[in-house]
């Protein structure tokens, strides 16, 4: 971490509205993954790009495909999934 973060750079990491019902949904659908999330995860996984992404990431009542707390930046890929009127 750069020496020149502060507390409340790191602190904004934790304000992230987590919803845990969506918990076990977000693990299923880690599991299954769209051929274009695993294709992009196996670019993005193990700080490749120098920061951590996490995939299928519980934020509010969404679960976004990735998200990176450091840049506090969320990527979505589309797909069919989001046609799914049930979840």
């Amino acid at each position: 971490m750069p020496a020149s973060w502060q507390a409340k750079d790191i602190l904004k990491n934790k304000v992230l509205p987590y919803n845990p019902v969506l918990k076990d949904l977000a693990k299923k659908l880690r599991q299954q993954g769209i051929l274009s999330e695993v294709l992009l995860w196996k670019k993005i996984q193990k700080k490749s790009l120098g920061v951590e992404f996490h995939r299928q990431v519980p934020i509010d009542n969404y679960i976004v495909d990735f998200y990176c707390h450091e840049l506090m930046l969320a990527i979505e890929i589309d797909g069919n999934s989001h046609l799914n009127t049930e979840t």
